[in-house]
């Protein structure tokens, strides 16, 4: 299930970092754990989206000027999913870096009809390769149209599936379709335009830092629909539960699919929810590092 958290921004005009899945890790996993349910404390089939909203540019990072900012958080685990929005709506005054937020309610999307071959957007960036420590090789660049970045994507997401359980073995071993096909006209665009699609990102685990390089580009995805499934919910690539590689469908309307959860402050009326959030494209991107 793929949830839409919905926030009020109290203090407009304020920023987050440009690139701010790591404030985002630390403030879920935050609430995973003061939760007190152990058996979610180190549960990772669960995916989450930059913070969305009206943005504007600036050396500091993001403005954010919307009255309403959203968080898309996905996982097939219900239980868990609501657990998480308990701990979340149990927190009325929520910082993220200089943000000043509250939770007011939560949207389901309808869950698509997922094909053997589907275009893929990226709404958090998608990373390849998993560091060790005091090792460089997280930051290397692969060539999006090249067999390494879609063999490191099927590796990663094969063994994801099969450590979940989830899966027969027999299902396992008809999973050896995938292909990643970047669209790389959209690439080749940006390049002309000196923009980027791939940037270095800093991610925390076990409270040491790296640093990976992240991909934010469209792609059509050939696998089994149980795959593509398994990477619309769970994310594709590495650090999925830490906030990247999480995808939407490309060319999708979506204001169109979704219908009210049932978290939901008492007493909010989500007055202008749909107006504001049509105008929340992420717009990263203008910072000032190199092109890859």
């Amino acid at each position: 299930m793929r949830i839409r958290l919905i926030f009020s921004l109290k203090n407009k005009g304020a920023y987050l970092p440009f690139h701010h899945q790591y404030i985002l890790a630390q403030f879920l996993k935050g609430l995973i754990v003061k939760g007190g349910r152990e058996e979610f404390f180190n549960y990772n089939y669960f995916n989450f989206s930059g913070l969305k909203g009206q943005t504007k540019v600036s050396r500091s990072g993001l403005h954010y000027y919307s009255s309403l900012v959203t968080l898309v958080l996905s996982s097939p685990n219900e239980e868990f999913m609501d657990y998480l929005l308990e701990q979340v709506f149990a927190t009325p005054k929520i910082e993220l870096g200089n943000l000043v937020i509250s939770p007011e309610y939560t949207e389901v999307e309808t869950e698509p009809e997922l094909e053997t071959s589907n275009k893929f957007v990226c709404i958090s960036p998608l990373v390849l390769l998993t560091p060790s420590f005091n090792d460089e090789s997280g930051k290397r660049f692969i060539n999006p149209d090249s067999d390494e970045f879609s063999d490191l994507l099927y590796e990663s997401t094969l063994t994801r599936m099969e450590r979940s359980g989830w899966y027969s073995q027999e299902q396992m071993e008809s999973f050896y379709k995938f292909q990643v096909v970047p669209d790389m006209n959209y690439v080749n665009k940006l390049r002309e335009q000196q923009k980027k699609f791939a940037r270095i990102y800093s991610v925390y685990d076990m409270d040491v830092k790296y640093e990976v390089r992240g991909y934010t580009l469209p792609f059509t995805l050939y696998a089994a629909p149980e795959v593509q499934d398994f990477v619309f919910k769970c994310g594709l690539g590495a650090f999925t539960h830490k906030g990247f590689g999480m995808l939407d469908l490309a060319n999708h309307a979506p204001n169109q699919r979704t219908e009210p959860y049932k978290f939901k402050r008492e007493g909010f009326i989500p007055y202008k929810a749909h107006q504001e959030r049509t105008k929340s494209q992420d717009s990263e991107g203008e910072d000032s590092e190199e092109m890859a």
